[in-house]
């Protein structure tokens, strides 16, 4: 079966076509996506209005161009799938209302993904793909969530944050050091000419004896060095700026460290599998593998370019539901969407 997945949860329009196969996982055949990282640069943050209207710009021509890439037709998709939440109401009801005229105009059915889901499974593209079960650290945008994972929709909770999100403590960071927006990957490129000891910044519920995360004491910790430190701090090559990026940096990457390999530990699990955009960054990779080597614990990794939100991550959740049994697509295309959806809600 080919399924069609599309993404558009917040601010990257994302379409890809994923082939199930009768032995093994399903496999990606193409996708594609669009960024809108340079419109959304002047106002230091996502417009969800011009997001929105950015992914009904985009889907079609993304669809087109992916269609083409994998050497297929519309007549060939077999499902469409869709994200149908969590993420902003505007952009998901963008993406929820072309699958379904789609699926409609084609008379095929279709399927709402959990987004996070998406993240969750998205290792399964890669070529070293994990086997069941295994502790998942989910790293994306607002959420920071520790899990244990059985099967496909065997998720089990095991610590999350309580306010910000480790993604969002990189990009509020960023924005105190004069960065711009997207500011996390532009925090840790600056990190890695700084003396990530130079200032001594909190880790907080390192110790809490659970694995939840709290990462707003941290910002505020960062906003009242920068503000001790002075003008210095936003003055690209300042010594001051880089060390500051670098230590926090160090103390979100040793939070999410340690709890990890306390999750797993917990456990008794030997497999670490790490998704969404945070997972990205080198210094958190770095330190992972070490500290699983040491462990003999085997850690994978989605594709760099498919950490952040993507159709391809979509589709694959879409596809594995179907292969296992827990979803079926409908040809039913009245649509809701879901821009608060707990990942331990999905049935």
């Amino acid at each position: 079966m080919q399924i069609l997945g599309i993404e558009s949860s917040c601010d990257e329009t994302g379409v890809a076509l994923v082939q199930t196969a009768e032995r093994g996982w399903p496999q990606l055949l193409a996708h594609a996506l669009h960024s809108q990282i340079s419109m959304h640069q002047a106002y230091g943050g996502v417009v969800p209005e011009l997001a929105s209207r950015d992914h009904i710009r985009r889907v079609l021509p993304l669809t087109r161009e992916v269609l083409t890439s994998a050497g297929r037709t519309l007549a060939d998709v077999d499902v469409v799938a869709y994200t149908r939440g969590p993420g902003l109401a505007g952009a998901l009801l963008v993406g929820s209302g072309v699958a379904c005229a789609l699926a409609a105009a084609l008379n095929k059915p279709v399927l709402g993904i959990h987004h996070l889901e998406g993240h969750l499974l998205s290792p399964f593209l890669s070529e070293d793909p994990p086997e069941f079960p295994f502790v998942a650290l989910l790293v994306s945008g607002g959420h920071t969530q520790l899990m244990r994972v059985d099967g496909v929709g065997q998720y089990t909770l095991l610590g999350e944050t309580i306010d910000d999100a480790a993604g969002e403590a990189f990009d509020k960071s960023a924005k105190l050091l004069g960065l711009p927006y997207p500011g996390g990957p532009g925090l840790s490129r600056l990190a890695e000419q700084g003396n990530a000891s130079a200032y001594k910044l909190p880790r907080p519920l390192l110790h809490s004896g659970d694995f939840d995360f709290s990462f707003a004491g941290l910002k505020t910790a960062v906003l009242t060095q920068s503000q001790k430190i002075g003008p210095q701090v936003l003055q690209e090559g300042s010594v001051e700026r880089a060390d500051l990026a670098a230590s926090t940096q160090a103390a979100i990457v040793e939070v999410l460290l340690k709890k990890s390999m306390s999750a797993l530990e917990h456990t008794g699990l030997k497999r670490l599998v790490v998704a969404g955009g945070v997972g990205a960054n080198r210094r958190l990779r770095e330190q992972l593998n070490e500290a699983c080597a040491k462990r003999a614990v085997r850690v994978h990794y989605p594709e760099l370019h498919l950490c952040t939100d993507n159709g391809a991550m979509i589709a694959m959740a879409a596809a594995m539901r179907m292969q296992t049994g827990l979803a079926t697509p409908e040809y039913e295309y009245a649509f809701d969407v879901k821009p608060r959806w707990p990942l331990h809600q999905l049935a």
